[in-house]
């Protein structure tokens, strides 16, 4: 997938997202089914993965491959990226729970400051998708927690998928 058809993704899955999130009421964001994360929640969670990425994305290209070094394989589509996603996450439900646990459910006097946030990162996001180098997002890796070391190219992607699987969740549970 190249990069304008990457960030074109990253905008309709988060527009999906903000969408359905501004026709929910207020009620909604703090409070959750039995053993389910808040909308609060949801989104907290979703914000804090674009930080991470566009943090990462932040440094120079050399620390990226000193760090984590390169690619050694053949680059995954987008499909291909969702389904190994959904496949390990119900393999390793227990592991995915672990690593959320510390997620407090934020207040409603921060919605509007995190959904704010939140499209302010994936703006970002998108921005350095295009600006990136073809053979940096190809080549660079970085470590996903429940994925194992990814280029950035299919980190970027499963962003996207990211953003869909929870919208999906939210859909379905709210």
């Amino acid at each position: 997938m190249d990069k304008k058809a990457i960030a074109e993704i990253l905008e309709q899955k988060h527009q999906e997202l903000f969408d359905w999130l501004e026709n929910q009421p207020e009620e909604k964001w703090t409070s959750a089914p039995k053993g389910k994360w808040t909308v609060g929640q949801h989104t907290q969670h979703l914000l804090n993965s674009l930080q991470r990425l566009n943090h990462a994305m932040s440094f120079p290209s050399f620390l990226l491959k000193y760090k984590y070094g390169t690619s050694n394989r053949e680059l995954r589509s987008y499909d291909v990226v969702a389904k190994r996603y959904e496949d390990k996450l119900s393999q390793n439900l227990d592991r995915a729970q672990k690593f959320n646990q510390n997620l407090k459910a934020p207040s409603l006097a921060k919605k509007e400051a995190i959904i704010t946030n939140l499209k302010i990162q994936n703006k970002k996001l998108q921005h350095k998708t295009r600006k990136w180098k073809d053979r940096n997002l190809d080549n660079l890796i970085l470590p996903h927690p429940l994925m194992g070391k990814m280029p950035v190219r299919e980190l970027v992607m499963w962003t996207a998928h990211h953003t869909e699987h929870h919208t999906h969740s939210l859909k379905n549970n709210y």
